[in-house]
C-alpha cells in the first residue's frame, strides 16, 4: 500500500513538473511576440489552464501535507533557514 502511495505522488510530481514545463514554454513563445494574434490568445487562454492546474496541485500538496502533520503529535512546525541564511549565519560566527 506505501509503494502505491508513493507511486502516485511521484505521477503527481510529474504531472506538476510537466505542468510547469509546458507553461514556461507557454511563457517563452509569447514573449518572444512573433504569434499571429489567434495563436497568441489560444497559448494565453491554454497558460491561464495549466497555471490553474498547478496552483490547485501545490494546494493538493499544502492540504496533505498539513493532514500529515496534524496526525504527528511528535512534528513540530518550526521554520528553517534557507541556505543562504545558514552559510551567512556560518560565516559569522568565530571560533
Amino acid at each position: 500500500m506505501a509503494r502505491k502511495a508513493t507511486q502516485k505522488a511521484d505521477e503527481n510530481a510529474l504531472d506538476f513538473e510537466s505542468t510547469l514545463t509546458q507553461l514556461e514554454t507557454l511563457v517563452s513563445r509569447l514573449e518572444n511576440g512573433d504569434l499571429p494574434l489567434e495563436q497568441a490568445l489560444k497559448d494565453f487562454e491554454d497558460g491561464i489552464k495549466l497555471a490553474q492546474q498547478g496552483q490547485e496541485r501545490l494546494q493538493q500538496a499544502e492540504q496533505r501535507i498539513q493532514i500529515l502533520l496534524s496526525k504527528s503529535d511528535k512534528a513540530a512546525l518550526s521554520d528553517y533557514p534557507a541556505k543562504n541564511e545558514k552559510q551567512n549565519d556560518e560565516e559569522n560566527f568565530s571560533f
